[in-house]
């Protein structure tokens, strides 16, 4: 995939194309980008995707923070692996924000992006104020010379747990984070979720109870965090993999609030991992976070945990094994 931002000089060659944040690449992305690239083939074009680096909203209001699924470089990984032509990446602006639709397309797409065919996401909507729907952009596309086709929608729904069917969607992966409902938003997803950072110093309390831990600094601080709680994760650097106990919150046995950290008990490991570049994967949240009487009855639980850790961790592997 080849990424062409609205500075560069190049252009892409003739292509059908589709826009979106894209936030998690999640399953109904996918879903929209293959049908991308079949329309694409079909029409002997090529295919791209029209995104932003960074969030149109915190461009407008530079307080809003969108906690992001993706960052824009997990993004455009993610994107690459899906194979389509280009990502076109245009930096939102003020003066982008205040094109209507029909500017949008004759200037961004038409003129600079070379769009001969724009496939619309079927509730996706752009242009100021997004006051303007598909049946516009179609009639807008005769005149300027670009086909305009409403994507089919992605029908595979998501039981909740109150037995609910919804749509796959960011705002709901995002809900299912804030609950630690990590595997289905994994489901969701299509890939488990993750955390990049680096290995900071901490408390060394986890040391001396007999849990040693990695305080994770996350790398941009718009990356949403998941639930406080104690989840089942893999941990991954230098390129390897490891199992990983992990304890997102304030450690309220200990007195930590109200200082939120992210620390992981690597199983079995016992080096220093001081500066390093670490993924933190998520596979299960197993508790929340809990109050414990005192400091021995909480290394009673973390024996607990470190068990159910490990056989989740050594189940997954090998579900995943077996695929």
């Amino acid at each position: 995939m080849q990424i062409i931002r609205d500075i560069s000089p190049l252009a892409p060659e003739p292509c059908v194309a589709t826009i979106g944040f894209f936030d998690g690449v999640h399953a109904g992305h996918r879903y929209l980008i293959r049908q991308v690239k079949e329309i694409a083939a079909a029409k002997s074009l090529r295919s791209a995707l029209v995104t932003f680096p960074v969030h149109p909203r915190k461009v407008m209001n530079a307080g809003y923070r969108p906690e992001l699924l993706t960052t824009a470089e997990e993004k455009i990984n993610l994107l690459a692996d899906i194979g389509a032509d280009y990502c076109l990446m245009l930096d939102f602006t003020p003066d982008i924000s205040r094109l209507t639709a029909r500017e949008f397309m004759t200037r961004v797409l038409k003129k600079r992006f070379q769009v001969q065919c724009l496939v619309i996401g079927y509730d996706h909507r752009f242009g100021h104020n997004r006051s303007e729907g598909f049946e516009d952009y179609v009639r807008y596309g005769k005149e300027i010379g670009i086909e305009v086709i409403q994507a089919k929608a992605y029908a595979n729904h998501i039981e909740m747990e109150d037995g609910e069917h919804t749509t796959v969607s960011s705002s709901l992966i995002r809900k299912l984070l804030h609950k630690g409902n990590v595997d289905l938003a994994a489901h969701c997803l299509g890939y488990e979720y993750f955390l990049d950072g680096t290995v900071v110093g901490g408390y060394q309390v986890g040391r001396k109870i007999g849990f040693p831990t990695a305080n994770l600094s996350v790398d941009d601080p718009d990356k949403l965090i998941p639930a406080d709680g104690v989840y089942a994760v893999w941990v991954t650097f230098d390129g390897k993999t490891y199992m990983g106990m992990l304890n997102i919150g304030v450690r309220p046995t200990i007195g930590n609030a109200p200082h939120r950290t992210i620390e992981v008990n690597i199983l079995h490991f016992h080096s220093n991992i001081y500066d390093k570049f670490i993924r933190l994967t998520f596979v299960k949240r197993t508790r929340p976070e809990l109050k414990y009487d005192s400091i021995d009855e909480l290394i009673v639980q973390l024996h607990k945990d470190a068990e159910e850790t490990e056989t989740i961790l050594k189940n997954t592997f090998v579900c995943k094994r077996h695929l």
